[in-house]
């Protein structure tokens, strides 16, 4: 892997030199934008709203609009700038229970390396966290954006999880939601049931792309000049008896355990 930042862990007078890793990947398919009736790829190009011109990547700068037609050019010293302290800092603020961070906070996660003189204080940062069943909450910078994640162990290594923030997950209140008063005990009952049956212990391997499996697929099919079959869209679920359809999941996975 290649490392994209280098800079350092800080909590209290504590510093850890770091390197820090892409911790995802895509698994989307690279598709080509073609014109449709010669399948010329098409070519996208930076073009001046004003003259039409297309304009080099190089001549091309980063500006702000103060107001209205009015520009500040921002160049990448200036970025740096904006708060060079924490360029190269991943500055840990406070610590907190993992399990009090809402789902919907968490964006994407990195891997954190030691640098050649860090070893030891990563290794004291990871075991205090698990011990103490904690995270950090840090706040860096990436990119060129200010951003708020978490520190945390998983195994022997130390992870950043990207997180949002609170004005960037949007309310819910608006929504239509349905209270409890339809839902009969009997029904929970089974519906809990079948939860049972259905656990597993969480392996993140069995669970495949099938869609890009499909697609993949389809592609194959069509590069060899066979017509892909059309898969029948299933008929949308009827609402029926909820006892009657909990029963017949269980007595589905029962057969399926047989």
């Amino acid at each position: 892997m290649r490392a994209m930042w280098s800079g350092s862990i800080s909590f209290g007078l504590v510093n850890i030199p770091v390197k820090l890793y892409s911790g995802s990947q895509s698994n989307s398919l690279d598709l080509d934008m073609l014109r449709k009736n010669d399948l010329c790829p098409i070519k996208y190009l930076r073009v001046c709203k004003t003259d039409n011109k297309e304009v080099p990547y190089e001549e091309i700068v980063k500006g702000y609009e103060y107001s209205d037609g009015e520009y500040i050019v921002l160049t990448d010293k200036d970025f740096e700038s904006a708060s060079l302290e924490k360029t190269h800092l991943i500055d840990i603020v406070n610590f907190i229970d993992e399990k009090e961070i809402d789902a919907r906070y968490f964006e994407k996660p990195y891997y954190l390396e030691p640098d050649k003189s860090g070893p030891k204080a990563y290794a004291l940062l990871r075991e205090a966290l698990k011990r103490s069943g904690k995270v950090g909450v840090a706040y860096y910078v990436l990119r060129n954006r200010g951003s708020l994640g978490i520190v945390r162990p998983l195994d022997n290594l130390l992870i950043l999880n990207q997180i949002r923030y609170s004005e960037e997950v949007r309310d819910a209140t608006d929504l239509k939601l349905p209270g409890n008063e339809q839902v009969r005990e009997q029904e929970v009952a089974l519906a809990l049931t079948l939860i049972e049956q259905l656990t597993v212990k969480f392996d993140p391997a069995q669970y495949k792309d099938q869609y890009i499996d499909d697609l993949k697929r389809l592609i194959e099919e069509k590069a060899q000049g066979r017509q892909p079959v059309t898969a029948k869209a299933p008929p949308p679920p009827k609402v029926a008896d909820m006892m009657a359809l909990l029963k017949e999941s269980l007595k589905q996975k029962r057969k399926e355990a047989a």
